[in-house]
């Protein structure tokens, strides 16, 4: 855990979730203020928009932040790198494709690479291109995910038996005792994306935070499983819509369209259930309250050090 923290520059083993186009400056910079790694998810957004991201943060913030770029999703990768390259973003995070290609350039400008892998297989790649650190995902996971359909439990210990590089567990996690849990399973930290929506800094719809506080076990549903494009969402009037769509023979092309992200945005941004969705993983069942960034990361600190200190005592 140290030694990522080291490598990232942070103070928390604690990483946001790239959010594709609903990011911001304003939640970024926050938790990276607070002591995780901060993200930009570049999504389908064009350059110039991620750019502006970019500077605003830079305006806020010293401190290390990081850009996701979502390989096979977006158009732009090329000049994604380079802008990384040139605004000397931290750490990039490669998601939804092949990373091989871009990791020695991050690498040679001193950018971490970071790779999201949905697999071991994906991970040991990742490491034999020379990643510097692997990001785990589950299928618990918001928005969109790995068809193979592991679940976080039993990926972590597999991926973290076969690399050598850090590893850091996603999907499902929401608080200390997640955090507690992927430590115990090998892991060097989380990355969080639906515990980021329910927090005072985030500009999103407040109907959308209310969403993920009113989720339980059972508030998350997936879309798109039958067309390999499998997207998991927080139930919705529009969400359901979709389900009903797929089930009646809705093409893969229809699916792609209705759910690109001006759809995401209606929900995410202006509250839209009846015309638009809201990404959200399974870890919403768990998120209870809306803290400032800062006081949401100190209180996993505190509860994962305090659950891990209980299970030992257990075992004297």
């Amino acid at each position: 855990m140290k030694h990522a923290c080291e490598l990232l520059g942070i103070k928390y083993p604690i990483i946001q979730g790239g959010m594709g186009n609903i990011s911001n400056a304003q939640l970024t910079s926050a938790v990276s203020e607070a002591g995780g790694l901060g993200t930009v998810g570049a999504g389908t957004m064009p350059p110039d928009e991620v750019e502006k991201i970019i500077i605003d943060i830079k305006g806020r913030s010293q401190k290390p932040f990081s850009l996701n770029i979502p390989i096979s999703v977006t158009e732009y990768t090329d000049e994604l790198i380079e802008m990384a390259i040139r605004h000397k973003v931290a750490a990039v995070s490669l998601s939804a494709g092949n990373p091989a290609p871009f990791i020695p350039v991050l690498q040679k400008n001193g950018i971490k690479a970071i790779v999201i892998a949905a697999s071991v297989r994906h991970a040991v790649k990742a490491e034999e291109a020379g990643a510097d650190l692997i990001v785990a995902e589950g299928f618990e996971a918001a928005g969109i995910n790995s068809s193979l359909e592991l679940t976080t439990f039993s990926l972590i210990p597999q991926i973290v038996d076969k690399v050598k590089i850090p590893v850091f567990a996603a999907g499902g996690i929401a608080d200390g005792r997640g955090l507690a849990a992927a430590l115990m399973l090998g892991a060097s930290g989380v990355q969080m994306g639906t515990r980021f929506i329910a927090v005072k800094e985030a500009p999103f719809h407040e109907e959308y935070k209310q969403k993920v506080l009113n989720s339980d076990d059972l508030g998350t549903v997936i879309l798109g499983r039958s067309f390999g494009r499998v997207r998991r969402v927080l139930k919705g009037e529009y969400a359901a819509s979709l389900i009903a769509a797929e089930k009646k023979g809705m093409t893969a092309e229809e699916f792609l369209e209705k759910t690109s992200e001006p759809f995401h945005i209606k929900g995410a941004l202006h509250g839209d259930f009846e015309r638009g969705y809201v990404n959200g993983g399974q870890a919403a069942g768990l998120i209870q309250h809306i803290p400032s960034v800062k006081q949401l990361l100190e209180e996993m600190m505190d509860q994962s050090r305090n659950q891990i200190k209980q299970v030992y005592d257990q075992f004297q």
